[in-house]
């Protein structure tokens, strides 16, 4: 049995770090984020949101036609298209860093016809991020993963339907040989987040109830698609360092807050990373 570590801070600062002067859009990568069925376009916003404001060059989100305007008014910076045109979603997934599959696609003909077009479409070099209701289709359809560099962001109840282990059952022996399994990185969302991979598990230390709110996983797939897109030389520690600063501003926040909106923690991202990026100066007030 690989070993328990506590993800602590300092994952941040060996993540986070100052942009080159020389720079441009393309050298902070692209994230493409696929999600938002007719009835949940809210969680495609969240997510293409968090995605912005993480700092990834380039984001597009692929959704159903009825999100676009909505899309576009609320984040003029990401480009959008619909999911439905495969020749367009191909090119784009073509040249993506990471890929961001899930929210809000829901479980339909069409959802599953999209999840599977996407996972013929990638390839061994990039991260797929596999979230919410992608990943009870691929528990329900038994569907084979693709070779490519896989982060399944499920909570409890998601991970019973993938793993096939009962919510009372989900020990950390339990749930890394089910990760072995799958040959992926696996986030188990809860209190103390636990996060498998084939040479440790982490156990998320800080977080809070005002976290409990709808919209909190699409913005921590988001963050973990920008943070692999952007911060490629290690992309297990990219995402360790997305689910650590997704708690960490939230914690924060709910210092002054009863609850805490998903969008907040978006919006707080540029200035948490600007903060941790300081070569010699700790954030005060986040950490």
């Amino acid at each position: 049995m690989t070993s328990l570590q506590a993800l602590s801070a300092d994952i941040l600062k060996e993540v986070i770090t100052p942009r080159p002067v020389q720079s441009y859009k393309g050298t902070f990568g692209r994230c493409v984020l696929i999600g938002g069925n007719n009835q949940f376009g809210g969680a495609i916003i969240m997510a293409t949101m968090a995605a912005v404001y993480a700092g990834t060059g380039l984001v597009t989100a692929a959704t159903d036609p009825i999100n676009i305007t909505a899309l576009r008014t609320r984040l003029p910076e990401a480009m959008v298209i619909d999911y439905q045109d495969f020749n367009q979603l191909a090119t784009l997934l073509s040249s993506a860093d990471s890929i961001v599959v899930g929210p809000g696609l829901g479980e339909t003909e069409t959802s599953l016809k999209i999840l599977k077009f996407v996972f013929n479409q990638v390839h061994a070099n990039q991260c797929l991020i596999i979230d919410g209701s992608a990943i009870t289709l691929v528990a329900n359809h038994h569907l084979t993963l693709p070779k490519a560099q896989i982060i399944f962001t499920p909570h409890e109840m998601e991970w019973q339907r993938l793993s096939g282990i009962a919510i009372a059952d989900q020990t950390e022996v339990n749930n890394q040989a089910a990760q072995a399994k799958l040959g992926a990185m696996v986030m188990v969302k809860k209190h103390h987040t636990k996060i498998y991979t084939n040479q440790d598990v982490y156990q998320l230390t800080i977080g809070t109830p005002a976290q409990a709110t709808g919209g909190m996983g699409d913005t921590l797939a988001g963050i973990v698609g920008a943070f692999t897109a952007q911060f490629r030389t290690d992309y297990q520690k990219s995402a360790l360092a997305a689910v650590y600063a997704h708690s960490a501003i939230a914690e924060e926040l709910a210092a002054n807050q009863y609850v805490v909106l998903p969008t907040q923690i978006s919006a707080q991202l540029p200035q948490f990373m600007h903060q941790i990026s300081q070569p010699d100066e700790r954030p005060i007030g986040f950490i």
